[in-house]
């Protein structure tokens, strides 16, 4: 009798504990408490700082996290700012950070002492296209034109623009520069804004801007495209101008210069961060690309609109890594 009243009375204690569990809510996702500082290594006006403040502008606008996004430019040292910033805040997930090449170029070039594998990868937001653009007013219809100019010229007349020294658009220059046989002065300027504006100044000669840093300018009437550095046109049929979309623009290969060069839109957080953190943020980024502001800004920044995530995302960058070191080496970029 003693142990069947110890077992009813422990049985009864069970499904009162059950209840209990029952009744109380299941704990909520991580989420912030205070502002998240989104990172930019790079200035003003180009792709990766049109981008990070896109992503804040329509996180606010759809209420898609309960603080705030404040974007911060941290362009010193062609990025090296930005990056030993975000790679010294191990374990804070109140910093973001969106990397471009400069992600590899950087400490290669300098020797800072950055590695991506000291953050941590989060998502791959777009893959970003390099153009050929000269001033409207130039007699260059197409890229074929523009390299027998350049060949013709003496070595260093003809003035490339570009973000930053040794990162990507001078890399793109330097294979430019061996598909043509001639040498071109690079001009850095402090960002993809900036070097948009100098060739519509007649300043420089050329720039191999992404479409979202040149866009506005050539629809203005002010720049032209000659053809972009990957395998496929651009899949954009919309027109951009009264007569030409971004499909329109050639390939450089199909106009006889063998060069391609694709960049990262990625984000990242500094290292020893948890996963339930990194959750949140791909969630976030998720229901970003799910707005129709995405689509619309996609399109006109003419994406290669690739996304991946965890191991898929990491195994890409150290894959990148890799092809960039042997780019860098090859145009004599790597740091002594």
């Amino acid at each position: 009798m003693k142990l069947q009243a110890f077992g009813r009375s422990m049985c009864v204690a069970a499904l009162a504990t059950i209840g209990a569990i029952a009744a109380t809510p299941a704990l909520a996702a991580w989420e912030p408490t205070k502002p998240v500082t989104f990172v930019v290594p790079a200035g003003t006006g180009g792709g990766a700082d049109q981008m990070a403040r896109f992503i804040q502008g329509v996180v606010a606008k759809h209420n898609l996290m309960k603080q705030p996004m404040i974007v911060v430019n941290e362009s010193g040292g062609a990025g090296a700012e930005g990056f030993l910033d975000v790679q010294g805040a191990k374990g804070d997930p109140y910093k973001l950070i969106i990397t471009l090449s400069n992600l590899f170029t950087t400490p290669m070039a300098t020797g800072v002492p950055f590695n991506w594998k000291n953050l941590t990868p989060v998502a791959m937001m777009a893959l970003d296209e390099f153009v050929l653009w000269v001033n409207a007013d130039t007699p260059y219809k197409t890229a074929g034109d523009y390299m027998a100019a350049i060949k013709a010229g003496d070595p260093g007349k003809f003035k490339m623009g570009g973000t930053g020294s040794k990162q990507e658009d001078q890399i793109i220059t330097v294979a430019l520069e061996k598909a043509v046989g001639k040498k071109m002065t690079y001009i850095p300027y402090k960002g993809g804004g900036d070097v948009a504006v100098q060739l519509v100044g007649k300043h420089i000669d050329s720039t191999v801007n992404n479409p979202i840093e040149a866009v506005a300018h050539w629809r203005s009437g002010a720049l032209r495209p000659l053809c972009v550095f990957d395998s496929k046109t651009m899949p954009y049929p919309n027109k951009v101008t009264a007569d030409k979309a971004w499909s329109d623009i050639p390939t450089c290969k199909s106009a006889g210069l063998d060069v391609e060069y694709l960049m990262l839109r990625g984000i990242f957080m500094p290292g020893g961060v948890t996963q339930e953190q990194v959750d949140f943020y791909v969630d976030l980024l998720k229901k970003v690309r799910e707005t129709p502001e995405w689509k619309k800004f996609s399109e006109d920044a003419a994406f290669n609109d690739s996304w991946m995530t965890g191991k898929q995302f990491a195994d890409w960058v150290a894959k990148a890594e890799a092809e960039h070191k042997a780019l860098m080496t090859e145009a004599g970029f790597m740091a002594k």
